[in-house]
């Protein structure tokens, strides 16, 4: 996505269209290394807050960065504001905190157990 943007993309959008295109790769980068260091440590702290951080992880890639690319998509063909597409954001940015918060009560939930 992100040499697509480097390459291709950038001629054709807005500075402010190119800056929300990237911010949606750069949290999905992110959250795409937080999502396979997720799947890695389920095998050792393999309870249903690390499998519940993977969905949500999922969920806010989805969310966050979909509705970031589609506001991308809107600004570049010129379509009208689709202010439904903004609002989506901050619920996908919400199951990233999610995320990230059931991935330490898995494995701080693991550690208390074993009493390390």
């Amino acid at each position: 996505m992100g040499a697509f943007a480097a390459h291709g993309l950038k001629q054709f959008i807005s500075d402010y269209a190119m800056n929300v295109f990237e911010t949606g790769v750069r949290y999905q980068f992110y959250h795409v290394f937080a999502l396979l260091f997720t799947a890695i440590i389920y095998k050792e702290f393999n309870s249903k807050f690390v499998r519940w951080a993977g969905i949500c992880f999922i969920t806010g890639i989805i969310l966050f960065c979909g509705s970031l690319y589609g506001i991308t998509i809107v600004n570049a063909m010129l379509l009208p504001r689709y202010p439904w597409l903004g609002a989506i954001t901050p619920v996908g940015g919400f199951f990233f905190i999610l995320g990230w918060i059931f991935l330490f009560i898995g494995c701080f939930k693991k550690s208390m157990v074993n009493g390390q």
